[in-house]
């Protein structure tokens, strides 16, 4: 399946066979959310109706939510590049149910989805449901589990429970409350067990139900909501890793066309190499010129799509807040491009154009006004490089300053400086 039809295949599901309303995703940045820097998922534009605030003409919904996690309580920027799962923007497909079904729904609809529509291995499944948290009265989530057990038949030994990773929060405050996570164990022998949860890139959370029962408050308490509810997030570029067998998400065909141009820019060619672990190496790295380039490859691309879909939505670059996470996204970009792949002249621009044609459809936005978008950042791309240019002519005439006088002082033996001359200087 190509990424375009795992996408449309998730929400027909939902539509056709479970009655739930298509709704289309909202803007990447939360114009009226003062708690959020960007929309880090899709409950976010439903979280009226969650704390009761607003009722909607359907009680279940679907969508495929634009995601930005480069700030504020998730903020996944520095893994960029190294990670093979990462991103700062990324898609988010959604299920969700107001009052209307609730834990057992969620789980069978996922179990039903993963294995009879996708056919993925049900022995390869392990979830992970909530320990609990007595200090704020909330129990151990062996409902979730019973349902894992006793409806999908997934043994006792592939369902784990963690304590703050199994209780989602959107932010500081709002609506919050238990989940139970998917993984996909890909080790050759299903011994993935004791790496959920973890770093191992061959056992992948894929899917996250989060049961929605309660407020987060300033004071860090909870609050009982009014109404339960569901609310679901599937990594779309996971998914689409697992069902395309694929070793990380960078493999998949979405991204291909801007391996694509920027080949053609740079004259280099990505062969999708990936570090050891996600922290930088710099010995390694500097010993690695392809994996360095790998890494750019993968942060340029990354970059452009985050910065594309947020400048659509109406943010722009800036010194403060979300203008100034996006100005540093831009500026983390257009160095890598400098340092590993020699674009020395404005390049980041270009590449806009491949993120409306490969994203345009499904999401019509993208087509209203590109060549807006390329001018914003071919802007800072410039404004950017006589910075980087100015910096390091000071940087040079310092180093080369600083050479002169070395050799201009006289040293002790043993090739110590005197301390006269220390002073002096």
């Amino acid at each position: 399946m190509t990424s375009a039809e795992i996408r449309k295949a998730f929400i027909d599901f939902f539509v056709t066979k479970h009655g739930h309303t298509f709704v289309p995703s909202s803007p990447v940045v939360p114009l009226n959310d003062p708690t959020l820097l960007f929309t880090n998922a899709g409950m976010n534009q439903f979280k009226p109706i969650f704390l009761g605030q607003e009722k909607r003409s359907y009680t279940r919904a679907v969508n495929t939510q634009k995601c930005i996690r480069a700030g504020g309580k998730h903020n996944d920027l520095d893994d960029v590049g190294r990670s093979r799962r990462h991103h700062t923007f990324f898609e988010m497909l959604g299920n969700w149910s107001f009052g209307d079904y609730f834990k057992q729904g969620a789980i069978e609809m996922s179990w039903e989805l993963l294995t009879r529509v996708w056919g993925l291995d049900p022995e390869r499944i392990h979830v992970s449901c909530f320990e609990g948290d007595p200090a704020n009265g909330v129990p151990r989530d062996e409902e979730s589990a019973d349902i894992w057990h006793t409806v999908c038949g997934i043994p006792r030994e592939r369902i784990h429970y963690f304590g703050k990773d199994n209780f989602w929060e959107m932010g500081d405050t709002g609506p919050c409350g238990p989940c139970t996570e998917i993984y996909y164990d890909r080790t050759p022998d299903k011994s993935g067990g004791q790496h959920v949860n973890g770093d191992d890139p061959r056992v992948m959370e894929i899917w996250n139900n989060v049961f929605i029962q309660y407020n987060r408050n300033p004071d860090r308490s909870l609050t009982v909501l009014p109404a339960k509810h569901v609310d679901t997030g599937m990594g779309f570029e996971r998914i689409c890793q697992v069902l395309q067998n694929k070793q990380s998400n960078y493999d998949i065909d979405l991204f291909d066309p801007y391996w694509v141009c920027l080949q053609q820019l740079s004259g280099h060619t990505y062969g999708g190499r990936f570090p050891r672990t996600n922290a930088p190496d710099p010995v390694a790295e500097a010993a690695d010129a392809d994996l360095r380039r790998d890494i750019a490859f993968r942060v340029i691309t990354d970059h452009v799509r985050c910065l594309t879909f947020a400048l659509t939505d109406g943010a722009v670059p800036g010194n403060e807040g979300r203008g100034y996470v996006l100005r540093r996204i831009l500026r983390r970009a257009v160095r890598f491009g400098r340092q590993q792949l020699g674009l020395s002249d404005p390049f980041l621009y270009q590449l806009v154009d491949v993120v409306v044609e490969t994203m345009g459809e499904a999401f019509p936005e993208l087509k209203a006004n590109p060549s807006t978008v390329k001018q914003i950042i071919r802007e800072e791309e410039i404004s950017f490089g006589r910075t980087l240019d100015r910096g390091i002519a000071l940087f040079i005439e310092a180093a080369d300053r600083a050479r002169g006088i070395r050799r201009l002082m006289p040293r002790m033996p043993g090739g110590c400086m005197t301390r006269s001359v220390f002073r002096s200087t």
